[in-house]
């Protein structure tokens, strides 16, 4: 792990987003390039995520990306940031991530959510139904995957039925991923680690932290809260680099928003894309710029959500800029001339 002078650890999210010009193919090596460059920059966890029918994302089936992550890697944890948890049945779920732990003892995390990671009409062919879950379906299979994997709370769930096969013998860890209060309080009332969707840039980071500690009630998972905050951080060796690196993010994430999901552009081409303008005018919590800038930055959210994890999410055109951002973060985070202890 980093040695991180009284900072927190830091993990990366990636989705493994797929370039203008690419196949899928290179989106998923240059995910496997960046896990192997985490895992040797000393960084904690590697995690994918889940998401559904667009042409800018080749991360879809989370437990068949970390096996294979996993596979190439010795000593990071692999994890998904997240799994859907209401596109799929929960004794799937935990037979997939048994036989991940059963293969990767120790290493596995299993990060869950309640989003969709897709828009309706795909929800609806995904799940074979136009029935939205209601609230009380995911408690209840969330429980329900947890006792499946050895972590049994009350009487009456899948777990009295079924076991989730191969039967590793260790577990894999669970957590729960939000972006709102209801993920947070769940996390806390049922002992789970929880991590925030910074990084999602909608708000409400530090009341959604401040409901999960509230709630929180110790478990056999763990006896204090955990947070993971995630944040969109681009580091380069100069701000005016950053800056440039970052057009093809900004530019994605601005179509996203207006209902557009195109190939991830270059530096060059995004620079020229009438919308740029647009999209570095939205307001953003983004991170980036040189390593001291950048490290500055995120001691601020440190400081201020009381993270115990950052996680990044690295959005650039090139395998080279993300390496080398992962890089002059994790050194500029262990150096001990910018270092201080975090409450």
């Amino acid at each position: 792990m980093i040695s991180n002078s009284g900072r927190p650890p830091l993990s990366v999210l990636d989705l493994a987003i797929v370039n203008a010009g690419g196949s899928t193919s290179d989106a998923l090596a240059g995910t496997t390039a960046l896990a192997q460059g985490a895992e040797r920059l000393g960084y904690h966890r590697f995690w994918v995520a889940e998401h559904h029918n667009m042409a800018s994302v080749a991360s879809t089936t989370p437990p068949v990306l970390m096996a294979h992550l996993a596979a190439r890697t010795q000593r990071i944890r692999i994890g998904s940031g997240g799994i859907m948890l209401p596109n799929h049945t929960p004794l799937i779920v935990a037979e997939h991530i048994a036989a991940l732990e059963a293969l990767h003892p120790g290493r596995i995390d299993l990060g869950l959510g309640r989003a969709p990671g897709s828009d309706p009409a795909t929800m609806a062919a995904i799940r074979r139904s136009a029935h939205a879950f209601s609230e009380e379906d995911y408690p209840r299979d969330v429980l329900d995957l947890m006792g499946l994997l050895g972590d049994v709370r009350g009487e009456g769930g899948l777990w009295e039925h079924f076991a989730a096969t191969p039967a590793a013998t260790s577990t894999p860890q669970i957590l729960l991923l939000g972006s709102s209060g209801y993920s947070a309080q769940l996390a806390g009332i049922l002992g789970l680690p929880y991590a925030f969707a910074h990084h999602f840039d909608m708000g409400g980071t530090l009341e959604a932290l401040d409901l999960y500690r509230q709630s929180f009630r110790p478990s056999p998972a763990r006896a204090e809260p955990y947070v993971i905050v995630t944040a969109n951080v681009l580091v380069a060796p100069t701000e005016a680099d950053a800056d440039w690196e970052a057009g093809p993010g900004r530019l994605m994430v601005y179509e996203i928003r207006t209902g557009r999901f195109s190939p991830l552009r270059s530096p060059e081409m995004a620079a020229a894309h009438p919308s740029l303008a647009a999209a570095r005018a939205m307001p953003s919590r983004r991170i980036l710029g040189s390593p001291a800038n950048a490290v500055a930055q995120l001691d601020d959210l440190v400081a201020v959500s009381g993270a115990d994890e950052i996680m990044v999410s690295t959005i650039a055109y090139s395998l080279d800029a993300r390496l080398r951002s992962l890089q002059l973060l994790a050194g500029a985070w262990a150096s001990p001339s910018a270092a201080h202890t975090t409450t």
